[in-house]
This record gives C-alpha cells, sequence and structure tokens, in this order.
C-alpha cells in the first residue's frame, strides 16, 4: 500500500485546511479613508522657498542626492548643498534609507524635482542647537580639521567652529598644526549666528575634569592628619606645600613659625621638605600649619595612603573593635 492510500482527501478536509489556512495568515493593512486623504493633500501641497522638509535618501550619486519627500515630486538636493564641512563625502556620509532635513531652493529645477539644500536646513537648524549646547554645557566630541593663525577649526553641527590656542588645553600649546586630526572633548563658549561666529574649549572640559578629581582625593582627607610635604611655591602671605597625591596646600605665614616673621622666605625656601598637620578643608582649599605639628608626631608619608576615616588624634578608625577598646567594662 502507497502513502496515497493511507491519505483520503475529502471535502471536509479540504475545508479544513483552508479554514487553517485562513487562521495563520497575516492580516493584512487597509489604509482608511482618511490615510488617503493625508497622502492626496500631502502630495499637493505647494512648498515655499526656505520651508524645512524631511525626507528619506532614496538615491545617491557622485553629484546628486534623491530624497522621497511624500509630495508631488522628488527632492534633489546637489553636492555643493549638501555639507559645510570641506572633508564631507557623499558615498560616505550620506546613505540610502537615512532621514534627512532640507530647505526648499525652488520648487522645480526645471526637470520636475524639487531643488532642496541640507546646507541651508543645518544652518537653522544648528544654532538653535548650539544655543542649547551652550546653556547646558554639554561636552561634545570634535575632530580638528585645520590649524589656523592663533587656533584650530573644527565642525559642530554643521558649523565652522573656532577654538583659539588658549582654550585647547590647560597646558601651552605650542604647535598648532600637531592638534590636526585630534579628537577632543570640547564646551560650547560662544554662540553667535548673526555673525555666524562659534567658538569652543577643550580647557574648561579639562579644568573640570580636574576639579572633580581634585575634590575627590580632597574628599578622603580629614582635618588632623600629619605628613610631609615639599615647598611648591613662597608668596608673600605664606607657602604652597605640595602634600603628594597631585594635591596643595596653603601654609600661611602666621601658621610656620612660633615666633613672629615678616617674609615666609626667612624659614622656608622652595623645594625644602616640611612637616605639616592639615588644619582646614574647605571649598576644594587645603589649610596646613607648622606651628600645629607636635613634638612626636604621627606622620603619615604619603596621604594617598591616608585612611578614608581619621580623626584629629591621629589614629585611623579600626571599627567596632577598636571603638570597644576605649572603654572600659565593669
Amino acid at each position: 500500500m502507497n502513502n496515497q492510500d493511507n491519505f483520503n482527501v475529502t471535502p471536509d478536509t479540504t475545508a479544513n485546511i483552508e479554514t487553517a489556512a485562513e487562521h495563520t495568515k497575516q492580516p493584512e493593512f487597509i489604509p482608511s479613508m482618511k490615510d488617503f486623504e493625508d497622502q492626496i493633500n500631502n502630495s499637493f501641497h505647494r512648498l515655499e522657498s526656505g520651508e524645512i522638509v524631511k525626507g528619506t535618501v532614496i538615491g545617491v550619486s557622485d553629484t546628486e542626492v534623491t530624497v522621497d519627500l511624500g509630495y508631488y515630486a522628488e527632492g534633489i538636493i546637489r553636492l555643493e548643498d549638501l555639507s559645510h564641512d570641506p572633508r564631507f563625502s557623499i558615498k560616505a556620509d550620506i546613505k540610502v534609507g537615512e532621514e534627512v532635513s532640507a530647505a526648499v531652493i525652488r520648487e522645480d529645477d526645471g526637470n520636475g524635482n524639487i531643488l532642496l539644500s541640507k546646507k541651508e536646513a543645518d544652518s537653522i537648524l544648528s544654532w538653535a542647537k548650539l544655543k542649547e549646547y551652550k546653556e547646558s554645557k554639554k561636552i561634545l566630541d570634535v575632530k580638528i580639521a585645520q590649524a589656523v593663525n592663533s587656533g584650530v577649526v573644527t565642525y559642530l553641527e554643521g558649523i565652522r567652529a573656532f577654538i583659539p590656542a588658549s582654550q585647547l588645553s590647560l597646558q601651552y600649546v605650542e604647535n598648532l598644526e600637531t592638534w590636526v586630526n585630534k579628537e577632543l572633548q570640547v564646551i560650547v563658549i560662544t554662540v553667535d549666528e548673526n555673525n555666524n561666529k562659534l567658538v569652543l574649549s577643550g580647557k574648561e572640559v579639562e579644568k573640570d575634569k580636574n576639579l572633580a578629581e581634585k575634590n575627590s582625593k580632597i574628599s578622603h582627607l580629614q582635618a588632623g592628619i600629619i605628613t610631609k610635604g615639599i615647598v611648591e611655591k613662597i608668596a608673600p602671605y605664606g607657602a604652597f606645600v605640595n602634600i603628594g597625591n597631585g594635591l596643595s596646600g596653603l601654609l600661611h605665614i602666621s601658621q610656620i613659625s612660633n615666633k613672629r616673621i615678616k617674609s615666609p622666605g626667612e624659614v622656608l625656601k622652595e623645594g625644602q621638605e616640611v612637616t605639616v598637620k592639615i588644619t582646614d578643608i574647605k571649598d576644594s582649599k587645603i589649610g596646613l600649619s607648622m606651628k600645629a605639628v607636635e613634638e612626636n608626631p604621627e606622620v603619615v608619608d604619603s596621604v594617598e595612603e591616608v585612611p578614608f576615616e581619621y580623626n584629629s588624634d591621629g589614629e585611623a578608625a579600626t571599627g567596632l573593635a577598636g571603638l570597644l577598646s576605649k572603654f572600659k567594662l565593669d
């Protein structure tokens, strides 16, 4: 007996198969009359010069980009109207399926298409976004395009931006050419649309990061710690002492000696090692004293090794056992 003998197709079987197929078939989307009406209205909407429209890229050639606008005609963006950035590549930076915004230049380019400019739209939309960046102090990533007189040039949101040499880094910048093609984190410090002026700063980002790092280190210090340091700089009102871990504190002239002195230079010199006590920590500033150091102090060799909890007697807290050891139990 063959397989055909084992399977008898009856009218009922056929009906069941058709019913099952109907249940598994995906529902087909049928546009409503309103959908048709919206599409028709959009297709016949007359565009005006300067109007910004959105569309989907459906074609890219060496000289132009074709955009589906959902209107009565397709949009064309010529190569020269695509970007302000001289590094822009029509093949590398524009992809089919990508959504773009562009401004209408002419309703008809002579071939029945709508002539558009992405450059013009970028200029209109970008300045508003750049103002938001400035207000929020958002940190942005840019790549340096070229070195010019007294600074470097980059592009942000399609707009040419200038970074003065003084705003590149906390360190002195000697050769601007070495910064070309470097990536840099910046914030916007000047936005002047009327004069087409956009100024960025990498120095401010670096300064904020250093301050945050410094505050984190200072948060591990407490008044009462005694440590060694190196005199970095002498001023009329005192001396700045490097106590390690990238931290420096002010040793005021009144805290240098028990004897009255007219100048810190009478007792100290730059490069000298001194033993100091941290007396005050306020507003990211560290106050130091040599006068407050006892004859036989417990000196911490490096502030990096200081326990996070430290009391004014120079003893690190050791937990519950250490605390209970201070009490006499009857």
